[in-house]
């Protein structure tokens, strides 16, 4: 069995051609597809109409809704622990990403791959949020994972030893396709172009995106620490630059009086750069606090289970 992962966010537009996709995605799978829906919190109609629709399509499907909105990665996390198949893979519900793509990472499955990522060689959309995502993606295989493909990672899929191994790491304010990559497992790609939205706009805003990379910096690389040490040392070569022209100016009879202005400029640069640092340690420390409490990354408040209707 396939367990393909949906997190539902704002997608109440979407739900038609989304179960419509998915029945035809069940037959070419020939009956072995479960879905597995997880309502993020939605303020929407997404989980009412989900479970109207549910209970007469022709795929096993499983609705969980959240208690609150936790996030799209807590959601698929929320998934792939209900799933029950051998296979799982991840979408998004606005079907900007090929349905038909669960086949192809199947396959490649099937023929011996533990994971297999999307690798996205091209998308319609507008160009400035093609800009934002380039440079996000970049900035994101720069610092955090550099083998995370150009375009990022949308959709995946693993087997079920992966799925375990996922689902076992806890971790809070983390980076699931970071993760991903981390856990190791032999890896393989399928190229695909990404569609345009056709119905509504994209929760995932700039916002987001800076968060998450954040949260992905801190989770998987020291470069802040070495950043700080960085600018630190630099600091202290500009101050002792700057002492000794200004011994060596007093000395010489050049300086009669104390500066103002480099006394003001020393200080706000010095306390810009504790500032700085207090900063990036309390990032830190504040995720090591988050992940003390040991709290859940979800909290599922609903689930309800539809079987296959009964073959007559």
């Amino acid at each position: 069995m396939i367990s393909l992962v949906i997190p539902v966010y704002k997608n109440a537009g979407n739900i038609p051609p989304l179960v419509a996709a998915l029945e035809a995605l069940n037959q070419r799978l020939e009956g072995e597809l479960e879905v597995v829906l997880v309502v993020d919190g939605s303020p929407d109609d997404s989980h009412l109409l989900l479970a109207k629709a549910l209970p007469s399509a022709s795929f096993r499907s499983q609705l969980l809704l959240l208690s609150r909105n936790f996030g799209a990665f807590s959601a698929i996390r929320a998934g792939l622990e209900a799933g029950t198949g051998d296979y799982f893979a991840v979408m998004a519900a606005d079907l900007q990403e090929p349905p038909e793509l669960v086949v192809e990472f199947v396959e490649r499955m099937k023929a011996g791959a533990e994971v297999v990522v999307g690798k996205r060689v091209g998308r319609d959309d507008p160009f400035l949020s093609r800009a934002m995502s380039s440079l996000f993606w970049s900035t994101y295989r720069r610092f955090v994972q550099p083998q995370v493909p150009e375009g990022g990672v949308d959709v995946f899929g693993c087997r079920r030893a992966v799925r375990d191994q996922l689902v076992a790491l806890c971790e809070q304010n983390s980076s699931l396709v970071g993760l991903l990559f981390w856990v190791g497992f032999r890896r393989e790609s399928v190229e695909y172009k990404r569609r345009a939205r056709e119905i509504g706009t994209s929760a995932w805003t700039m916002k987001k995106k800076i968060r998450y990379l954040m949260d992905s910096m801190f989770s998987f690389t020291d470069l802040p620490v070495r950043l700080l040490t960085t600018i630190g040392f630099l600091g202290l070569l500009v101050s002792l630059v700057f002492g000794t022209v200004v011994f060596v100016g007093r000395l010489l009879g050049m300086i009669q009086s104390p500066g103002y202005a480099a006394t003001v400029v020393v200080v706000m640069f010095f306390g810009a750069l504790n500032c700085f640092g207090l900063g990036v340690i309390g990032g830190y420390v504040w995720r090591g606090f988050e992940n003390s409490k040991v709290r859940p990354n979800f909290i599922v408040s609903g689930k309800q289970v539809f079987p296959p209707p009964a073959k007559s």
